[in-house]
């Protein structure tokens, strides 16, 4: 089983690096960064402490992801829901987004990272969106791993966006009254079109829910739940969900290796 180098120094991560078979990752990260505001709330400070705490949290999983050479991870930053928070805690996150985009271009450019955003774009604040796209033209020409932050993101948003960009291709071409839609069709017109579909997606702060989050996308995708709060997630723990990933039989609707002999074990239902 190929392994992948340990960090130079021992580190708390190093035997899980260990375990680690480098041939089998995930092509594609989705994270779920969830608990920032319990996570302040624990330590009787206010949301926005949360928040700003989880920035370390999203150096580690980018910066393991990009030494485990994984070729695209996705991270859920600001959801079409998130609107409805408390216009500070909103003016907040859109002031943080514009310091992490500022602060981190430069180390995202020296480790090939290209950053890429998904979304209702146009809706976010223009400073915001200035800084975005001067971050994602810093990096355009970056051949490493694919940074995508999902911004004012929302899954159904994103089938409703598709399905409109199908309608107005096919009205375009003169053929509306003869429109026939494929899978293929809907997916070249999703926001991911480019990146694969994830295999992993993590989600954070113990909850089981998927959040509306790359719906279509994770038909088959393996998720990991772990209950550390956002702004505790570090690298080891980015390894311990790859490691899991990694122990899993991954089917798609077929029949696995262990269960290639006959019918579904014991207790198993046959369609599982």
């Amino acid at each position: 089983m190929p392994t992948l180098p340990p960090p130079a120094v021992d580190s708390p991560e190093t035997e899980l690096w260990r375990q680690v078979d480098g041939s089998r990752l995930p092509r594609h990260i989705g994270i779920t960064m969830d608990g920032n505001g319990r996570w302040a709330h624990q330590r009787h400070l206010p949301r926005i402490a949360g928040h700003r705490a989880g920035v370390e949290a999203v150096r580690a999983a980018v910066e393991t992801s990009a030494r485990l050479h994984i070729p695209a991870l996705t991270l859920y930053a600001f959801s079409t829901e998130n609107w409805k928070r408390p216009r500070p805690e909103v003016n907040f996150l859109m002031t943080l987004l514009r310091s992490f985009l500022r602060s981190e271009v430069e180390e995202l450019d020296r480790q090939n990272i290209r950053l890429e955003a998904i979304g209702r774009l146009a809706e976010l604040p223009e400073a915001v969106r200035r800084d975005l796209d001067a971050s994602r033209a810093a990096t355009a020409a970056n051949t490493g791993m694919r940074l995508t932050l999902a911004l004012n993101y929302g899954a159904r948003a994103e089938l409703v966006d598709a399905c409109q960009a199908l309608v107005n291709e096919a009205r375009a071409q003169g053929r509306l009254d003869q429109l026939e839609v494929t899978e293929s069709d809907l997916q070249r017109h999703l926001y991911t079109a480019s990146l694969p579909d994830p295999d992993l997606i993590i989600r954070t702060s113990g909850e089981m829910r998927l959040s509306n989050f790359l719906l279509w996308q994770i038909a088959y995708a393996e998720i990991w739940v772990t209950p550390v709060l956002w702004p505790d997630f570090r690298g080891a723990d980015l390894l311990r969900a790859v490691i899991e990933f990694q122990r899993r039989e991954r089917r798609y609707g077929g029949v696995g290796e262990r269960h290639s002999s006959g019918g579904a074990p014991s207790g198993e239902a046959a369609s599982s």
